[in-house]
């Protein structure tokens, strides 16, 4: 079952899954993904914490402890987040040990609801870094217009950071200067470059989402022939711009010094469209020294019919901005495109956010102790 996923790795993809729950953890099916599907990694978003806490199976006792201390909403959220996302830390520790940091790396987000602002955003970085306490964290920081200096600051402190939400090439290129930015500071502090990493989430089915429907409003037989061909296209030239970015003089000015290759993690890899091989976005993007993070039935979906043939990414940039000049030329936006994914994805995460927020509320209440 597993020999797609293990050529997956072996092409030097690292297999993580976005998914957790606590169920998950205490059930040992986290540690048999770890074991038989070549999963080395977990991230976590609000939407998942939202889904997980909801379902309850395995909360009722912290949260009847946390009730009867009377402890607000969102400390009790914290606790609880930060309880799943230490305990699947551990599980990982010895792959982190393993590949001497690069996996075994457990996601946790910042609040959604302080994508907008700098200073908030990396208070709650170093709180989180702190609450965990594990070194094979990382912690999920939008790429939002107010993250970018946010990035440059925790990383700065050496605090290893996954960058969520980007859809746009031009906004990624941010992010790699930022990470760098980040690196420079880390050593003019005199921190151990070795020991910071970070991914760099590139959102893709979301961007097939958006552009197919505006084909379809196109209506022509040139815009239906491109559906389905704009999310790998924008993948594929981040993919160049990484290349781009860490070959230059100032890269290897950092990497002389232990420093880490920021990379590339494919997002949003489950298939939004049934009419598309449910695993597009697994078999179409493999690259050396990427991530691809993927829900459960991506991950099952791969392993029992996945096609890897080796590399599908170099050699495919001038297609790639063919086809994404095909669809601008059809009057369709990529700029307002990138906007609109960026803006909903925060939206998103922060109405999952406050959606769990409201649930727990309601369960401290339901457990909490009757007064005497």
């Amino acid at each position: 079952m597993t020999d797609a996923l293990k050529r997956l790795s072996d092409e030097g993809v690292a297999i993580w899954l976005d998914d957790l729950s606590r169920k998950r953890i205490t059930s040992g099916n986290l540690a048999e993904l770890i074991d038989q599907s070549h999963v080395v990694g977990v991230t976590t978003n609000p939407a998942i914490f939202q889904k997980a806490i909801s379902g309850g199976e395995g909360y009722e006792q912290q949260l009847t402890d946390l009730a009867t201390r009377k402890v607000t909403v969102e400390e009790a959220l914290r606790m609880i987040t930060t309880a799943d996302v230490r305990d699947a830390a551990d599980i990982l520790r010895p792959v982190y040990d393993r590949t001497d940091g690069q996996d075994g790396r457990v996601s946790i987000e910042v609040d959604p609801r302080l994508a907008h602002n700098t200073p908030a955003t990396i208070a709650e970085a170093k709180q989180l870094a702190w609450l965990v306490d594990r070194p094979n964290t990382l912690i999920k920081i939008p790429a939002t217009k107010a993250g970018l200096p946010a990035i440059t600051e925790v990383i700065g402190k050496g605090i290893s950071v996954n960058v969520t939400l980007i859809f746009s090439l031009e906004r990624y290129r941010e992010v790699m200067d930022a990470y760098l930015a980040g690196l420079e500071k880390a050593k003019a502090a005199g921190l151990d470059l070795s020991l910071i990493h970070s991914v760099a989430s590139f959102f893709v089915s979301r961007v097939d989402s958006e552009i197919d429907k505006r084909l379809d409003a196109v209506g022509t037989d040139e815009a239906k022939s491109l559906k389905g061909k704009a999310a790998l296209a924008n993948a594929r030239l981040a993919y160049e711009a990484y290349e781009e970015v860490f070959s230059s003089d100032r890269w290897s000015a950092l990497e002389r010094v232990g420093a880490n290759k920021q990379r590339p993690l494919w997002a949003s890899t489950g298939v939004k469209d049934p009419a598309y091989k449910d695993t597009l976005y697994v078999d179409d993007l493999v690259a050396p020294n990427t991530v691809n993070t993927m829900p459960e039935a991506t991950l099952d979906a791969t392993a029992d019919h996945g096609r890897i043939t080796g590399d599908t990414v170099r050699g495919t940039y001038e297609q790639a901005r063919a086809e994404l000049d095909a669809v601008a030329k059809l009057g369709i936006s990529y700029d307002d495109v990138v906007q609109l994914l960026e803006d909903e994805g925060v939206e998103k995460f922060e109405a999952s956010w406050n959606d769990l927020l409201k649930s727990t509320e309601a369960e401290l209440e339901r457990l909490a102790p009757t007064e005497a």
